[in-house]
């Protein structure tokens, strides 16, 4: 049975990604389409690149963060970035997030946040220190390790 919860603690990930929801924005965008794009002028019906081309941005952008590491994808790359080639995180003025390489390059890293680097801590098993200190008090586990407030 320990087995099993420790290979559940392995296979722990987290995915930063556009929520789902975005693509019935890109749905009502080609509804609304539909009359200039079928108007008597030929070719219009090429408009609808646009809401593809969104909807193709929703599905595939995003940054996963497991234990081996970052997994960066982007409309038209894939870039897996293990822990070890990282030097940190770089937090720009709009609280986005870029992955410091150990060469100095940075790479930009979607969806990521500020709000996010808790949880990039904890999966990164403690690669990745959280400048905010929320999970100062947990181990590479999840358990608390602070204080006993228990009776003696």
């Amino acid at each position: 049975m320990g087995h099993v919860a420790e290979n559940q603690h392995r296979d722990r990930k987290a995915v930063f990604r556009i929520p789902l929801i975005a693509l019935l924005a890109v749905v009502f965008l080609a509804v609304c389409m539909i009359p200039a794009a079928f108007a008597d002028v030929p070719g219009l019906w090429v408009m609808y690149v646009v809401p593809i081309a969104l909807a193709v941005f929703i599905v595939r952008t995003r940054t996963v963060a497991s234990s081996r590491g970052l997994s960066v994808r982007t409309v038209f790359s894939h870039r897996e970035l293990p822990w070890s080639s990282l030097k940190g995180l770089a937090i720009s003025d709009k609280a986005k997030v870029r992955a410091v390489l150990a060469d100095g390059s940075e790479v930009p890293l979607p969806s990521v946040r500020t709000r996010h680097l808790p949880v990039i801590s904890l999966v990164s098993e403690g690669r990745m220190k959280d400048p905010t200190g929320l999970t100062d008090d947990f181990d590479a586990d999840g358990a608390d390790v602070g204080e006993d407030t228990g009776p003696d």
